[in-house]
C-alpha cells in the first residue's frame, strides 16, 4: 500500500535494518537517530505509522509520544523497547502508544505489526480488500483484477493502493506525492499524472476519477462495471 513511515531509533545499525526492511515491502521511510529530530518529523510530516524507540538521546520516546498526543497527533505509533517491564507498557499505552515490540525482535514481526496498525487505523479487519473484480492484498503488495495478477511497479502500487484505502475521497497530487516518496526525494507532483495513466491502462477498469483542479478519487460503482 502507499505508506509513509518514520523510524526513530538511535542505534544506527538497527535503524538501517528497520528502514531497509520497510522499504523492501514498498513503504517510503524517513529515519531519525535522536529524539529532537524524531519529534520534529512526527510533528510536521504526514506519516501513516511511526516506529519509535524509547531510549533516545535528547528527548526520550515517552516524552515525544506524550507531546504528539497532547498536540492532537493521532498517527499510529509502534514502540520499540529493550524494557520488558509491564509497567513501561502500561505507561506507554496510557499516553497513546498503539503497540509494543520488545528487543530483540525479528523484522518480520515489526512489518506485521506495522501492517496491523495501518489496517486498524483505517477500520480494516483483514489485509485483503475487494471492490468487485478488483482485489488488493496488502500483505503481499499484490493487485488482482478478475483473477488476473496486475503487474504494477512499486510506485504505481503505492499510488493505487493509497487511492483504494481512501475510497470515495478526493486525494490531491501533493498528498499522493507525500505518501509515495520520503522527505529526501525531490518531489514533483506532476509525475503523479503519468503514474495514474499507467495504472489505468494496466487495471483496465474505469475506477479512478479525475477531479479537475483537485486530484483523483477511487470510485467503485458496481452497476457501471
Amino acid at each position: 500500500m502507499c505508506i509513509r513511515d518514520s523510524v526513530v531509533e538511535d542505534e544506527p545499525t538497527l535503524s538501517k535494518q528497520i528502514v531497509h526492511s520497510l522499504k523492501n515491502v514498498g513503504y517510503a521511510v524517513d529515519a531519525a537517530l535522536e529524539g529532537e529530530e524524531g519529534y520534529f518529523l512526527g510533528d510536521t510530516e504526514p506519516y501513516d505509522v511511526i516506529v519509535l524507540d524509547l531510549g533516545l538521546p535528547k528527548i526520550d520516546g515517552f516524552t515525544i509520544l506524550e507531546r504528539w498526543r497532547k498536540s492532537g497527533n493521532k498517527t499510529p505509533v509502534l514502540i520499540l523497547t529493550a524494557r520488558d517491564r509491564w509497567q513501561d507498557k502500561i505507561k506507554g499505552f496510557d499516553i497513546g502508544a498503539d503497540d509494543f515490540v520488545t528487543k530483540p525482535f525479528s523484522m518480520e514481526e515489526v512489518i506485521a505489526r506495522v501492517r496491523a496498525l495501518i489496517r486498524r487505523s483505517r477500520g480494516l479487519a483483514k489485509s485483503i480488500i475487494e471492490f468487485g473484480p478488483i482485489s488488493l492484498d496488502a500483505s503481499r503488495s499484490k493487485v488482482m483484477v478478475n483473477g488476473r495478477k496486475v503487474i504494477l511497479t512499486s510506485r504505481e502500487y503505492k499510488i493505487f493502493s493509497y487511492l483504494i484505502y481512501n475510497q470515495g475521497k478526493v486525494v490531491s497530487r501533493t498528498e499522493l506525492t507525500e505518501h509515495t516518496y520520503d522527505k529526501n526525494f525531490d518531489r514533483d507532483s506532476n509525475v503523479i499524472d503519468s503514474f495514474i495513466k499507467k495504472i489505468r491502462d494496466k487495471i483496465g477498469i474505469d475506477c479512478i476519477t479525475t477531479v479537475r483542479g483537485m486530484g483523483y478519487r477511487f470510485d467503485w460503482d458496481k452497476k457501471d462495471q
